[in-house]
């Protein structure tokens, strides 16, 4: 019987294009101890579920532990995560912070609140790897996050900069690895929503109201009268962002 026998189209999307990608790029080998880093959405969700199956599939063993940093604007709204672990037998490391409210204090003058948030909370998962001897930083990025990434480095700093699929860090003591980037939003979230995993909603005041959020609003304005236009960009970077270049070019 197959392994993914019993999964709707989407599922089977999100594990077999992680898979390819995992596969391809040699992502993760055996013995790996893999941080999963999970808010909440429904991105790190279907972040988790598919490495879970992905764990049955490949023909060696690697390791699973769940990293949960809450921002602090509300200590309890991952109790459905707590409660999912346990439930599944699932290690993690759940922590409440400071990192929201300080965002949007007068602390934080200088960046965005999305820029100080963030680099608190990467800041505190790498520390968390490091205490647990892990060996990868699982994140849950998507299509949508590479091309989001690419415009605002170009609108912003002048940088032609992407997200890589995996990128070594602390002289290869850490990687980060994004196996869901081949994957767009829509088929994400109606995988986890088919899951049934519990997602909770953002509660931070500028969700919404971010540089990104507003690239991607000038982005869709682009591809809203010409669907071409977004597959277009998607597989382009894609491609150019998995090292596909010069392959598909003598294609072409």
């Amino acid at each position: 019987m197959s392994r993914l026998s019993g999964l709707t189209f989407a599922q089977k999307q999100c594990v077999t294009s992680a898979g390819k990608l995992m596969q391809d790029t040699a992502m993760i080998g055996p013995g790996a101890r893999v941080g999963v880093a999970v808010s909440g959405g429904a991105d790190s969700w279907t972040l988790l579920q598919v490495l879970r199956l992905r764990r049955r599939i490949v023909p060696f063993a690697f390791e699973l532990m769940v990293l949960h940093v809450n921002p602090g604007f509300d200590p309890a709204n991952h109790a459905p995560l707590a409660a999912w672990l346990a439930r599944e037998g699932l290690p993690g490391h759940l922590e409440v912070t400071d990192h929201g409210p300080r965002a949007h204090s007068e602390e934080n003058r200088k960046n965005s609140p999305c820029f100080f948030c963030c680099w608190h909370r990467r800041k505190r998962l790498f520390e968390l790897c490091r205490s647990y001897g892990l060996t990868h930083l699982a994140l849950g990025h998507n299509t949508e996050d590479l091309v989001g990434t690419f415009f605002m480095n170009i609108f912003q700093t002048g940088r032609v900069d992407g997200m890589a699929h995996s990128e070594p860090l602390f002289d290869g003591e850490l990687t980060i690895i994004r196996p869901l980037l081949w994957l767009d939003k829509e088929t994400i979230t109606r995988a986890c929503r088919q899951w049934e995993l519990p997602v909770w909603a953002n509660p931070c005041p500028s969700s919404g109201a971010t540089n990104r959020s507003r690239t991607m609003d000038w982005l869709a304005e682009r591809w809203n009268a010409d669907r071409r236009i977004k597959n277009n960009v998607y597989n382009a970077l894609r491609r150019w962002q998995t090292g596909d270049r010069e392959k598909w070019r003598k294609k072409h």
